[in-house]
């Protein structure tokens, strides 16, 4: 059997995993705080037909050796936290991290999820929670008569009530930091659970051991660049094209082997 068929082989199935990358990164050019990603690949095993340095006579040794290799594998698909571009929208529970950092939220089983998506509401009881419902972690609870909330770059929240001019402290937002957030394992729904590759949370006040800063009316944009995106593509289509055409020549390789008489 022609070795080149299943090598070929592996680099489809590896630029069809490029590919579905690709595509989820573009699906997902509009989502707040959205973090693209990039396959990585690597080559597998050799055939080892004569080792490098190995002896080809007397007082000579082969330079360079002969390896054949068969084929590739996905190794990871690694995710770019490079900070997107800012939308401006006025509205007070819309908050942007700048820099480094996570808003942290109650999942329903009681695990704390992470996430870059500030766009929160408050619910009918005044307390903030994002668009899944999902309650913002330390919580802050809005009294009913508050006329303006404030969020400032350390995550002070303050309020002001009736018609009272006198500012009220009601809550402090906290950011959680990872050593490796490349780590993290996404569930979906713009939420990030640790992992034992992650590390552990580190939690802090917005602004402090290099954490990023609070900034109120506005959201985080999604880091993909449609235009990349765009020439990846394109890369990923013409790369699966010439492995299916080294498929096709070893087809026709084998024919003429078969005609033989």
């Amino acid at each position: 059997m022609i070795k080149s068929l299943n090598t070929a082989a592996t680099g489809m199935k590896a630029q069809q995993t490029n590919m579905d990358t690709i595509a989820h990164n573009m699906a997902n050019v509009s989502t707040t705080g959205f973090k693209k990603s990039r396959a990585e690949f690597e080559d597998l095993i050799y055939q080892t037909h004569k080792e490098p340095g190995a002896t080809t006579g007397n007082l000579s040794r082969s330079p360079t050796g002969v390896q054949v290799g068969l084929g590739v594998k996905t190794n990871a698909i690694a995710r770019d936290y490079m900070q997107g571009s800012t939308k401006l929208t006025q509205a007070p529970f819309d908050l942007e991290i700048q820099g480094k950092g996570f808003f942290m939220v109650q999942l329903p089983n009681g695990e704390i999820g992470y996430t870059r998506d500030g766009s929160f509401k408050k619910d009918g009881d005044g307390v903030v929670k994002d668009s899944n419902g999902h309650v913002l972690m330390p919580g802050v609870s809005v009294p009913n008569n508050t006329t303006l909330i404030e969020f400032d770059g350390n995550g002070t929240v303050r309020v002001k009530q009736g018609y009272d001019n006198e500012v009220q402290t009601i809550g402090q937002i906290e950011l959680a930091t990872f050593v490796n957030p490349a780590g993290l394992k996404s569930i979906g729904k713009n939420l990030f659970i640790p992992s034992s590759s992650s590390g552990k949370p580190q939690v802090g006040t917005p602004g402090q051991n290099q954490m990023g800063m609070i900034a109120q009316g506005q959201l985080e944009q999604s880091n993909v660049n449609i235009v990349d995106e765009m020439v990846n593509m394109i890369t990923a289509q013409r790369a699966y094209e010439s492995n299916s055409k080294v498929i096709q020549a070893s087809d026709q390789m084998l024919q003429y082997v078969n005609g033989l008489r």
